[in-house]
């Protein structure tokens, strides 16, 4: 079972100012709480133990509201982007440079600003990847009206594809291979995008498609609609992910 997770924390969300002038956007607060303690109360309660932070914009603050991770059940140790380097390292980059602090094991990967509060982080699907020779499995979800064209494929048998008729909005959540990013320098700035093209057109990407609810909280209105609505969580319906 996959007992660890990399959250990416460090961006400085300039569509959200001037809310993240003062507050990380991971930090900002709803349906009564900071949008990153919705992944950790998931992840704790999916037996995860191991959570890596990377932060770097307002970085201090992460320790302060977070701790160690006991208040969550968790041990949260940070990359500190910004202390160590100056700034956010981009996705890739970031992950790279957090992969010390974690074992070489399949870790769940996701974004602290997205708001998606009924993801169980399943342990079958973490056990049918740790079994697969995939070097990531990635979660999509039905386009939302700011990225309509989409971003990958999904193909009949389950592999995620670099280019398709019809394409869905990468979530931010999957799971993921240490390997993937072995050519990836820790300090410098890379994107992911590219390295999941490049194992795409190797057959080394599987997907699923995601279908509960799920939001992208990038822009000061997104918020509010969150924070007006009253959400009832609920177990996605998933289709079966191919070995």
């Amino acid at each position: 079972m996959t007992t660890q997770a990399l959250i990416l924390a460090a961006g400085r969300g300039e569509r959200m100012r001037p809310l993240t002038d003062s507050c990380p956007k991971p930090l900002l607060t709803v349906q009564g709480k900071p949008l990153i303690a919705w992944h950790l109360d998931q992840l704790a309660r999916a037996g995860v133990h191991d959570v890596v932070i990377n932060t770097a914009w307002l970085e201090t603050q992460f320790p302060a509201a977070l701790g160690d991770g006991s208040g969550f059940g968790l041990r949260i140790r940070y990359s500190h982007e910004g202390a160590r380097f100056g700034g956010a390292l981009e996705t890739a980059g970031g992950i790279a440079t957090a992969l010390p602090l974690m074992r070489d094991e399949p870790f769940w990967l996701l974004a602290g600003d997205v708001y998606v509060p009924g993801f169980g982080f399943p342990r079958e699907d973490a056990l049918r990847f740790a079994q697969s020779q995939a070097l990531a499995h990635i979660y999509l979800v039905p386009n939302p009206a700011h990225n309509p064209r989409g971003d990958f494929g999904l193909s009949a048998d389950g592999l995620a594809l670099d280019e398709a008729a019809e394409k869905f909005t990468y979530s931010t959540l999957g799971l993921y291979r240490p390997a993937l990013f072995s050519h990836t320098p820790a300090g410098q700035k890379a994107a992911l995008a590219p390295l999941l093209r490049q194992a795409m057109r190797r057959g080394l990407v599987t997907a699923a498609l995601y279908s509960g609810p799920w939001t992208d909280v990038g822009t000061p209105e997104r918020l509010t609609e969150l924070n007006e609505q009253v959400n009832e969580p609920h177990q996605p319906r998933r289709p079966a992910t191919p070995t």
